[in-house]
């Protein structure tokens, strides 16, 4: 896989001003029965928040609460930080890759411009494939693709949206462990100046990415204390205080 390294004045060069997220209230219940309820979260201007905890807490469900894209979770209080409407200013990665088969990589990338009936930004959407090493593929269909270049795709078409709020949801889970660690590196320079709420289960994942790791645990689930690591993302993965702190979310996570 190539060298990653970002040249950031590329890509923020069109960013739109950073925004933070603030959220009230939030709630979810199934069949009468309470996810979570009275649930606060804050995603903070420029910086990436990692969210942890255990299957079935509603993390995902949070994720499409703020992307507004979720039917059964509500919240009292939903605002971005200049007190603008949050739609259209903010990008969501699913943890599928979600390429369309009959679309090529360039056009996979630059989809949303087009649905949008927008003039497609050739130039960015080269460099953003060129960044993630992606330049000689951008004609190949994603069958032709390994797993680590499809998600390096996804990663590109979600910055290609350049908006200022970016939502991941278990981007890299179906990777393998140095393919994975490699687009940690490479999310980490990309999601720079950019506010990003992270979904992950991977404490080191969190540890390695975030500014802010929250857990959110418990029946009905509650949001545990932010834990703030020291130092700038990426941190190294080898790194024996993170991962003293991976065993302590961990025996968190366990209840």
């Amino acid at each position: 896989m190539p060298d990653f390294e970002i040249d950031r004045t590329v890509l923020q060069q069109s960013m739109a001003r950073p925004i933070g997220i603030e959220l009230r209230g939030g709630a979810l219940n199934y069949g009468g029965t309470p996810v979570f309820e009275e649930l606060d979260l804050d995603i903070p201007v420029g910086r990436t928040t990692c969210l942890l905890g255990p299957s079935g807490v509603g993390k995902s469900s949070l994720l499409r609460l703020i992307a507004g894209i979720s039917p059964e979770a509500e919240a009292q209080r939903l605002v971005a930080s200049d007190g603008a409407p949050i739609a259209g200013r903010l990008a969501f990665m699913d943890q599928r890759d979600l390429l369309l088969p009959w679309l090529n990589v360039f056009d996979n990338v630059t989809l949303g411009a087009r649905l949008r009936g927008e003039t497609v930004d050739r130039h960015r959407a080269g460099l953003l494939l060129q960044r993630v090493g992606l330049a000689d593929q951008a004609e190949m269909l994603p069958a032709a693709l390994s797993g680590g270049m499809r998600q390096r795709a996804a990663l590109a078409r979600t910055l290609m949206e350049d908006r200022p709020v970016i939502l991941m949801d278990e981007p890299f889970s179906a990777l393998d462990a140095l393919t994975r660690l490699r687009l940690q590196d490479l999310a980490a320079q990309l999601l720079a100046g950019r506010s990003a709420l992270l979904v992950t289960h991977d404490p080191m994942e969190a540890l390695r990415l975030g500014h802010r790791i929250l857990v959110l645990s418990g029946d009905p689930a509650r949001m545990g204390d932010p834990l703030e690591p020291l130092g700038e993302p990426p941190r190294p993965a080898d790194d024996p205080i993170l991962h003293g702190l991976a065993a302590r979310i961990l025996h968190d996570l366990a209840g």
